[in-house]
C-alpha cells in the first residue's frame, strides 16, 4: 500500500508489507507511534505483501487486512481497525463475513451516500461494503465476486462503480463491473446494482468518471468507454498495452496512464471517438509500472520498477481545479437519539496490575457522534472496574481474557481486553481444552489433543488457507529471551510438516521436505538467512530452542534442535546475524501443516541469562 499524509496533523502513516504500522512525523520522519499489525491483531499480508491503503478520517486512521485474532476473532475475516490518529490508540475494531478467499489491494472512498458518511471498500470476501467510519458499522453490502475484490471504488454522487477480474457470484463467467445505488442500506446485493455488466475483467485499476462516461481498464490494458448511467459501451474499446495495473488519473483536461509494460498514454476525451491520443512512448529504461501516477502541484509523479519520475512543463502555471460539491451529512441536531455505543480503546493488551481508562462515546444511526457518556461497566472474566471506567487488571492474571460491556438503555458496546504477565512463561496443555485465549492466530488452526496420554497443541491440515500459519503469544516490546518447545512432526503420503518458533522477529523453521533447518526473517526475502541441512524423523519428538539477542548493535540468533529426552547438545546447530537488526518482537509459533499434523508441547520462553 502507499502511504498516507494527513494535512491536519502533518503526520505520514504507512503500512508495510510484514504488517508494521507506524505513524511518522511528516517534517523529520521521526516514529510518533508503531503497531505491529501481525502479532498484535494477527494481520495477514500473504503472497505479494498484499496491504490496504490507511485513510484518515477526521480524528482517525483506519486499515484493514485479512485478520486472524484472538478469542471470537480467532477465525479469520477481512477486518477494518480504527486507530486514533495522533496516539495509536484502538477505536472500533469490525469484521466483514468470516473465512474470505482472499486478501486485497482495494483502497477505500469516503463519501456521503444516503445522509449517512461511508467508507466504501472491495472486500476479501467478494463484496462491496460501506462502512461507517466513526463506528465501523455496515451500512450495506453488496455480493460482488467469489473472490477477493482489488480494485478502488469509486463514488460518483450517489452512485458507486466498481469492476473486478476472478469468478462472479452469479453463474461461472469471470470478471464484471457494476453501478451501485449507494443510498440504500442492509444486503443490497438483490436490489442496489442500478446496472451490472459480466465478463469484462478489471481486477486491478480504479475506474474513472468524467462527465457523463465511465472509463474502464481492463487487466489486459484495453479501454473501455461507458455511458455512466446505463453501462451502455460508447465506442469500441482500444487497446493500450497487454497488462495494466496501475489506474489511470485525470488532471488537466486529460487522463494519464501506463501499462504494466511500460507504455504511456495522454488521453483527451473525445465525445466522438471516446479519447484523442494527444502523446504515446515507453519509460525511457523499458521498466515496467505497477503504481498509480499522481499529480501535485503542477507535477506529474510516475513510480516505476527503475525509479521515480516527476514531469513538468516549466512553460505553464499550475492550478488547482475546483471540485464539484460533494454531498454533507444532514446536521446531527436533527438525529439526537443513540443508536450506537463504542467503548475506547476497544481492545487493548496489559500486564497484570496495569490500568486503562475506557470511555464511552454514543452515536446515532448516521453514524454521527453525540457525546461521551458515563454507563454502567460489566466485566465478563477476571479484573475490576470503576464508575469512572478505570479498568485494573489483576495482579496475579495470567494468560487470561476479559469483555467489558456497557450499556445505556437499549445501546450496547463492549471492549476487549487481554492480560498476559512478565517473563517467563510455560505452556502445556493438561489442563486446557483449546490454544490460551490471548494467542493471537492460534485457536481454529490449532486444537488440543490426547497423544500418548498427554494432551498436547496439534496443527491441523483441514483449515483452507491455514495450514501455513504464524500464531503469537502476547507483548511485542519483548527482547533479548528464549523460546524452546517440544516438538513432533507427522508424517501423511510420504511427507512432513515445517516446525517453526519465533523470537524477536526472527523464525527457527524445521523443514520436513527440505530435512533442513533456517534461521530467518522474512520467507520472500532471505537476506540475512542461514540453513544447515537437518535429518530428523516423522512421529519423533524433538526439543527445539531459539535464542535472540541483541549485541553491538546487531541481532544474533542461535538454534539448536535434538531429540527429546537426551543431553542437550552444548553446540548450537544454526546461528545467524542481522545487521539490520529487530529490536524486540512477540514470542510465538510459525508452521505448515499443509502436509502433516504438527505436535507441540512444553513451551517455554524467558530471558536470557
Amino acid at each position: 500500500s502507499s502511504v498516507v499524509g494527513d494535512p491536519e496533523t502533518g503526520n505520514v502513516y504507512a503500512l508495510g508489507v510484514c504488517g508494521y504500522f507506524q505513524c511518522l512525523d511528516g517534517q523529520t520522519g521521526e516514529t510518533l507511534w508503531a503497531i505491529p499489525l501481525h502479532e498484535r491483531f494477527g494481520l495477514l499480508s500473504t503472497y505479494g505483501g498484499r496491504t490496504n491503503f490507511p485513510v484518515v478520517f477526521e480524528d482517525l486512521v483506519i486499515v484493514s487486512a485479512i485478520v486472524i485474532g484472538w478469542g471470537d476473532m480467532a477465525k479469520p475475516a477481512h477486518r477494518f481497525l480504527a486507530f486514533d490518529k495522533r496516539t495509536g490508540e484502538v477505536v472500533w475494531f469490525t469484521s466483514t463475513r468470516l473465512l474470505p478467499y482472499d486478501t486485497t489491494y482495494s483502497a477505500p472512498a469516503l463519501a456521503v451516500l444516503g445522509g449517512r458518511q461511508s467508507l466504501v471498500i472491495g472486500s476479501g470476501d467478494g463484496q462491496i461494503w460501506s462502512l461507517q467510519p466513526r463506528t465501523g458499522l455496515g451500512n450495506w453490502h453488496f455480493e460482488f465476486s467469489r473472490r477477493g475484490i482489488n480494485t478502488p471504488p469509486v463514488v460518483d454522487g450517489q452512485t458507486v462503480y466498481a469492476s473486478h477480474s476472478e469468478e462472479n457470484n452469479i453463474g461461472t463467467s469471470m470478471g464484471g463491473v457494476v453501478a451501485l445505488d449507494g443510498t440504500l442500506t442492509g444486503d443490497i446485493s438483490e436490489n442496489g446494482a442500478k446496472w451490472r455488466i459480466f465478463e469484462l475483467m478489471a481486477g486491478k485499476t480504479a475506474p474513472l468518471v468524467i462527465g457523463d462516461r465511465l472509463y474502464i481498464i481492463d487487466d489486459r490494458a484495453k479501454l473501455h468507454i461507458l455511458d455512466k448511467k446505463t453501462g451502455e459501451e460508447v465506442v469500441r474499446r482500444k487497446a493500450l498495452g497487454t497488462v495494466m495495473r496501475s489506474s489511470p488519473l485525470y488532471a488537466d483536461g486529460k487522463i494519464y496512464c501506463i501499462t504494466e509494460g511500460g507504455r504511456w498514454y495522454i488521453l483527451k476525451p473525445d465525445e466522438e471517438k471516446g479519447v484523442e491520443i494527444l502523446s504515446k512512448g515507453r519509460l525511457p529504461s523499458r521498466e515496467s509500472c505497477a503504481a498509480s501516477p499522481i499529480v501535485s502541484h503542477g507535477r506529474l509523479y510516475i513510480t516505476t520498477s527503475g525509479g521515480i519520475y516527476c514531469v513538468v512543463d516549466p512553460e505553464k502555471e499550475s492550478g488547482i481545479e475546483t471540485p464539484p460539491k460533494a454531498a454533507t451529512e444532514p446536521p446531527v441536531e436533527e438525529d439526537q437519539e443513540p443508536a450506537t455505543m463504542t467503548i475506547v480503546p476497544t481492545d487493548v493488551l496489559l500486564r497484570p496490575g496495569e490500568k486503562v481508562t475506557f470511555r464511552a462515546k454514543l452515536f446515532n444511526a448516521r453514524g454521527q457522534f453525540l457525546k461521551y457518556t458515563r454507563v454502567q461497566y460489566e466485566l465478563e472474566g477476571p479484573g475490576a472496574i470503576d464508575s469512572q471506567g478505570v479498568y485494573t487488571a489483576p495482579a496475579d492474571a495470567a494468560h487470561v481474557a476479559t469483555i467489558d460491556r456497557a450499556k445505556v438503555g437499549d445501546v450496547t458496546g463492549q471492549a476487549r481486553i487481554r492480560i498476559v504477565p512478565p517473563l517467563p512463561w510455560k505452556f502445556t496443555f493438561d489442563d486446557l481444552d483449546d490454544a490460551p485465549i490471548t494467542w493471537v492466530g492460534a485457536r481454529y488452526r490449532h486444537v488440543v489433543r490426547e497423544i500418548d496420554g498427554n494432551k498436547v497443541l496439534v496443527k491441523i491440515t483441514t483449515i483452507p488457507k491455514g495450514t501455513r500459519s504464524r500464531c503469537w503469544f502476547g507483548q511485542s516490546d519483548l527482547t533479548n529471551y528464549t523460546i524452546e518447545a517440544d516438538v513432533m512432526g507427522a508424517e501423511q503420503n510420504g511427507k512432513m510438516p515445517d516446525i517453526g518458533l519465533i523470537a524477536q522477529g526472527y523464525t527457527l523453521d524445521l523443514q520436513g521436505a527440505n530435512q533442513k533447518l533456517q534461521i530467518r526473517t522474512w520467507v520472500p526475502q532471505l537476506r540475512m538467512a542461514k540453513t544447515v541441512d537437518f535429518s530428523w524423523k516423522p512421529n519423533t519428538w524433538y526439543r527445539m530452542k531459539l535464542q535472540a539477542s541483541v549485541e553491538n548493535g546487531r541481532a544474533v540468533l542461535r538454534g539448536k534442535v535434538w531429540p527429546k529426552g537426551t543431553e542437550e547438545p552444548s553446540e548450537w546447530t544454526v546461528e545467524a546475524t542481522d545487521a539490520a537488526p529487530n529490536r524486540k518482537g512477540s514470542p510465538g509459533l510459525y508452521g505448515n501443516a499443509k502436509d502433516a499434523e504438527i505436535y507441540l508441547d512444553n513451551i517455554e520462553v524467558y530471558h536470557n541469562s
